[in-house]
């Protein structure tokens, strides 16, 4: 684990750093308790410590990792239940490396997602401040010019002097509520019950609706071949890897799926008939189910989801970047002219 680790639900990345070294400890034949109390005398961080501490404790006591790891509060479900069948199969140290490698592409797709969101963030910051200039700065300018003239700023240009001067005189006022409202809003949105709302608030918008359903199809085929690669059966590979998806149509649909397969028919057959996969897609799990490699195909299913999400951001990207340029240019234009077109009137009857 990282230096960076704290006492809250731990990231990707460190979740993917804890369960590969883990891995690498079980492969060398050391226990689990052998293993946390290695990591323990090399931990040099306060914080990450006294979770190996607690896992050691616990283990001591219980004798079972899994629980151990739950017993910290840190770890997600998916990665408890996954430890606990790795333990009960004896698969502990694949289990492991499969689940460095789950949250290593978690991390990735988180990475993608948050790459897609900063820069029309950061381009959305600056049109505001340029905007903010033009209004508060520049327009007084213009209405002195006017002034010299003998006339005033009417019209769209004198309503935009008017928020401009509305804007100097209140601005603090309106800042640090407006601050103080987007720091709580980050906050909420850091939670369980936050991320919760605005996935559902997303879902009833329909935004990013087509990227959200990659997302949940890749991280439910990569759940399923770890699960089936572990040596769970469809039902309970089914229900873990349901466990990872956040969208409660997908959830709902992936329930049906379950139930389905439960009285009798085929997974492949289920998947396609839910919608949950189509095309090539739906093709190669059938094919991975007649040839008795479901977990395989599961996983080309998943990293060729992979490949989709990243060229789907990057065409969001591509066609974001230049229509956020348009549109600012768009509006510095408009306050300008609604400026500089009756100043050239009045200037040409002078």
């Amino acid at each position: 684990m990282s230096k960076e680790i704290h006492e809250k639900m731990l990231t990707n990345t460190e979740l993917s750093a804890f369960c590969g070294q883990m891995a690498l400890i079980l492969r060398s034949g050391i226990s689990p308790f052998e293993g946390i109390q290695t990591m323990l005398e090399d931990s040099t961080d306060e914080a990450e410590t006294r979770i190996l501490q607690k896992i050691a404790d616990d283990l001591s006591e219980n004798g079972t990792f899994a629980h151990a790891l739950e017993s910290t509060g840190l770890f997600p479900e998916y990665l408890v239940k996954m430890t606990g069948i790795g333990e009960e199969t004896g698969t502990l140290d694949e289990t492991m490396d499969g689940l460095a490698t789950h949250y290593e592409r978690e991390e990735a797709i988180a990475r993608s997602i948050r790459g897609a969101v900063t820069f029309p963030a950061v381009m959305t910051i600056m049109m505001l401040i340029v905007i903010f200039v033009l209004l508060t700065r520049v327009m007084p300018i213009f209405n002195q010019v006017y002034q010299q003239l003998g006339t005033e700023m009417t019209g769209v240009s004198g309503l935009l002097l008017s928020v401009g001067n509305a804007v100097n005189r209140y601005g603090l006022f309106l800042i640090i509520p407006a601050a103080i409202l987007a720091i709580q809003v980050l906050i909420f949105t850091r939670t369980q019950k936050g991320r919760a709302a605005y996935e559902k608030l997303e879902h009833k918008l329909h935004l990013n609706r087509k990227l959200n359903a990659k997302i949940g199809a890749c991280r439910f085929a990569a759940g399923m071949a770890f699960a089936l690669r572990s040596g769970l059966d469809i039902s309970r590979s089914l229900e873990l890897s349901t466990d990872l998806i956040d969208d409660p149509a997908l959830r709902s649909r992936l329930k049906n799926v379950k139930s389905k397969t439960e009285d009798g028919m085929e997974l492949s057959t289920a998947l396609h008939e839910e919608g949950i996969f189509a095309g090539i897609y739906a093709r190669m799990i059938n094919i991975g189910q007649k040839t008795g490699s479901m977990d395989s195909a599961m996983e080309k299913v998943s990293k060729l989801y992979e490949d989709e999400i990243d060229s789907s951001i990057n065409n969001k990207l591509a066609a974001l970047e230049p229509a956020l340029v348009i549109i600012l240019s768009v509006i510095v234009g408009a306050i300008l002219l609604s400026v500089m077109l009756p100043l050239m009137g009045i200037m040409s009857t002078l």
